[in-house]
C-alpha cells in the first residue's frame, strides 16, 4: 500500500460518525450491513450516512453492493490489512516483543 493511500483512509477514519460505521462493518464481516440498519445503529439520518459512506467508499475502505431496493456496505478487508500492514511493517525494529505487539502484527 503507498503511503499517500494510508493517509487518505487514516483522514477519512478521522471522524467520529465514519470510525464507528468501519468499527461496525468490520464487526459484520464480509456479508455487511444495509445502509439504513447502519444508520439506525448509530442514530445518524440517511443523508449524513450517505456523506460518510461516499467518503470512506473513495478511500477503499469500504465497498457496497445492491440487493434490491437496499445498499449493503462491507469494509473492503484487503484495504485494511494493506493499511494494517504498512503501519507496522518496522515495527520495533523487527523486534515485535520490545512493545508488547502481538507476532501476526509484525
Amino acid at each position: 500500500m503507498e503511503s499517500k493511500q494510508v493517509v487518505e483512509a487514516l483522514s477519512a477514519l478521522a471522524q467520529s460518525t465514519r470510525l464507528a460505521s468501519y468499527r461496525l462493518l468490520v464487526a459484520c464481516g464480509p456479508e455487511g450491513m444495509a445502509a439504513g440498519q447502519i444508520a439506525e445503529k448509530l442514530n445518524v439520518s440517511a443523508a449524513t450516512m450517505s456523506f460518510h459512506f461516499k467518503i470512506l467508499s473513495h478511500t477503499g475502505l469500504i465497498e457496497s453492493r445492491q440487493e434490491g431496493r437496499f445498499v449493503y456496505y462491507s469494509a473492503n478487508f484487503q484495504v485494511m490489512n494493506g493499511m494494517v500492514a504498512y503501519l507496522t511493517e518496522n515495527c520495533c525494529g523487527g523486534n515485535p516483543a520490545a512493545c508488547n505487539v502481538p507476532s501476526n502484527f509484525c
